[in-house]
């Protein structure tokens, strides 16, 4: 099964980094053999969108599992509605965070989780006031 890390750089030993969309790589890894191809992320310096846009170059490489450290709710419906597990909250390097994946030290996030986080009403108005 093959399983993305976001990471810092371009290494099987690079720290994971927490930014899904704005990450600089993904490392995805084959969690029989543990052989992995690093994928430079082109969409981290996008404008907008950037989430989206490492969706679908995760998913165009048949991948699974994502491990994270956090995302957005568009990030995180375009890979669930790709079939890619999700799991956020994650840290360390991605030999450590597939490990602990392998070992079932990492669940699935769930919908909720990420709109708790993301949903409307969390500081995104103008905080203009009419009484």
């Amino acid at each position: 099964m093959k399983i993305c890390v976001t990471a810092v750089s371009g290494s099987f030993d690079a720290q994971l980094d927490p930014r899904f969309g704005r990450c600089p790589y993904f490392v995805i890894v084959d969690s029989e053999t543990m052989k992995f191809e690093i994928v430079p992320n082109i969409a981290s310096g996008s404008m907008s969108g950037a989430g989206i846009q490492g969706a679908q170059t995760v998913a165009s490489k048949g991948v699974k599992v994502i491990i994270t450290g956090n995302l957005g709710p568009n990030a995180f419906k375009a890979l669930s509605t790709a079939g890619i597990k999700v799991v956020t909250g994650a840290f360390g390097t991605v030999r450590e965070v597939v490990e602990k994946y392998k070992r079932g030290e990492l669940k699935e996030t769930e919908t909720s989780t990420v709109q708790e986080h993301f949903g409307m009403g969390m500081g995104r108005g103008r905080g203009r006031r009419r009484w």
